[in-house]
């Protein structure tokens, strides 16, 4: 069942984060699904500007469809993940999405709310809500990308002024997560102490974690073992996300990691089975260890489990 992400950011707000999953084909879709009712958790499927154009917008939006009337148990919300403003109003037009970001960061302050404003008032008159961005992450991620020279945090001083202005449903707030596989270098880590001031100054409003990938080194280290070049690779520490969530984090968005779990199963399958010319073999396997590796992030997120309360909430 979609739903859009409101009801779901009211039930999960300062317990547990709900995942969200970029996707791009078949193979991750059916193992989206199955991880997210295996370990019993809402979630929330993100599409990305890239994604859309990989095909063609309607073919990820069938398999959704599909997979909605496949896993009727599942319960999750449709959200285009990084828009610009114009992708922003035709994810509205839709009809399909029950939720966009309007991703208007490298812009200045007083430019990012016209925009966000203009996106929050087309998308709140057809019932679809509102991600948007507040400082800036740094790192590589399809068309986002960002020197660690221009990267920002979110001020708190601005986010309750931002909040206001725009009517955003729910705001990503940089807190030193970045996109890709390279974020940290060193010692760095999530500033919960700028999560602690947005939260203070926006009590009860649902804040989102992008760039929130644990890069795990074990899946580097088959990787590289495998034929891959990841050197240095190193992301969040996923045992702070239920930190985060009790900071007012509803939403942690996850796509690096997806993409390291297909690329190790695939380089280890060709590597043992090099006479091998058939995709399916692989993509089963893909599959199987998608699902785990879902179910495995919800347990950190603390989604597990929480999906009969969310549908009571739901019909009542």
């Amino acid at each position: 069942m979609i739903v859009n992400t409101k009801k779901l950011f009211e039930h999960a707000y300062g317990n547990y984060a709900i995942g969200a999953y970029n996707i791009n084909n078949l193979e991750q879709t059916m193992g989206l699904f199955r991880g997210n009712l295996e370990s019993n958790a809402p979630f929330i499927i993100q599409i990305s500007k890239g994604a859309r154009s990989y095909t063609h917008k309607k073919m990820l939006e069938g398999l959704i469809k599909s997979a909605e009337e496949v896993f009727i148990e599942a319960i999750f919300a449709v959200h285009l993940d990084h828009g610009d403003e114009q992708t922003c109003y035709d994810a509205i037009e839709s009809d399909f999405y029950s939720s966009v970001m309007i991703d208007a960061s490298h812009e200045d302050f007083e430019t990012n709310i016209a925009i966000t404003r203009r996106v929050v008032d087309s998308a709140h008159a057809k019932g679809v809500v509102v991600e948007a961005e507040l400082g800036q992450l740094g790192g590589v991620e399809e068309h986002v990308s960002v020197s660690e020279a221009d990267a920002k945090l979110t001020n708190p001083n601005q986010a309750r002024e931002f909040v206001e202005r725009t009517g955003v449903d729910s705001l990503a707030v940089a807190i030193g997560t970045s996109h890709g596989a390279y974020k940290f270098s060193g010692t760095q880590a999530l500033r919960m102490d700028v999560l602690a001031e947005i939260q203070s100054r926006l009590p009860g409003f649902p804040l989102v974690m992008h760039g929130s990938s644990s890069v795990p080194q074990e899946e580097v280290a088959r990787i590289n073992a495998a034929g891959g070049k990841l050197l240095g690779a190193k992301g969040v520490d996923a045992d702070q996300f239920k930190r985060a969530a009790s900071l007012g984090v509803t939403k942690v968005n996850i796509d690096t990691d997806g993409r390291l779990v297909w690329t190790r199963v695939h380089r280890e399958h060709f590597l043992e089975n090099p006479e091998n010319f058939d995709l399916r073999p692989p993509g089963k396997v893909f599959m199987g260890e998608y699902a785990k590796f879902i179910a495995g992030k919800n347990e950190k997120l603390g989604s597990v489990g929480q999906l009969e309360s969310v549908r009571k909430l739901l019909s009542s």
